[in-house]
């Protein structure tokens, strides 16, 4: 799942993205407010981690634009402003959830988790679809009540198209939400993605799950859980 975290103290922002990549996440980061705009307007994110006090504008004006925007991401403001008027302001702008300076990274963790929960599985700790069943907390994937060894990006590929499901992604988005700024849109990436998703489609076929992702032609691919 793709994070974007919006800091402009480098040290702070380069701790956030080292903990959650351990954690599984994939991480960007945008160090001021124009950076942060080029990227939520090419790019889709599972949830953004906010600063409000940036050097060239304010985290408030962001939220303002995601919402303008019918943005999806999950918004985690993080601030050193402690005033109650502040977390107001923001959670009535559209803000998930506000954690103040200083925090542990397990916390803000937790909420991130929490946060992806609700907006993406109705809050529940394991969600079933037919016969497939998530529990995101865990990462971990069921077919039948069979557990399945998946590849980190062969789970975020499924959860993408999950979270997704009856939209036609191309092939372009699933590429930039699985490998973020790290890999460009070329050869090499299309092949990655047909191998993680014909690894993927196998795996669920092989325990006995229907195969519920269908290949849209020159385009992408599609999650139709309706069959």
């Amino acid at each position: 799942m793709k994070i974007l975290i919006i800091e402009d103290e480098l040290e702070l922002a380069t701790s956030i993205a080292n903990y959650l990549n351990c954690e599984k996440y994939i991480c960007e980061m945008a160090h001021n407010y124009a950076d942060a705009l080029d990227k939520i307007e090419l790019y889709q994110y599972e949830c953004i981690i906010l600063d409000l006090n940036l050097p060239d504008g304010c985290g408030f004006d962001i939220i303002k634009s995601l919402k303008m925007n019918r943005s999806e991401s999950g918004i985690i403001i993080i601030s050193a402003r402690n005033a109650l008027n502040d977390k107001i302001e923001g959670l009535d702008l559209g803000a998930d959830d506000y954690l103040s300076k200083p925090f542990s990274l397990s916390e803000l963790n937790a909420r991130l988790r929490s946060v992806i929960r609700r907006r993406h599985f109705k809050g529940q700790v394991e969600y079933a679809y037919n016969e497939i069943k998530v529990q995101p907390d865990v990462r971990k994937v069921f077919v039948n009540d069979i557990l399945l060894e998946l590849t980190r990006k062969e789970y975020d590929l499924l959860i993408f198209l999950i979270t997704n499901q009856r939209r036609v992604l191309s092939k372009e988005t699933i590429i930039e939400h699985l490998w973020g700024d790290y890999m460009g849109i070329e050869a090499d990436s299309y092949n990655a993605l047909y191998t993680h998703m014909g690894n993927l489609r196998k795996k669920l076929q092989d325990a006995g799950s229907k195969d519920y992702i269908e290949t849209v032609y020159a385009v992408g691919y599609k999650l139709n859980l309706d069959k």
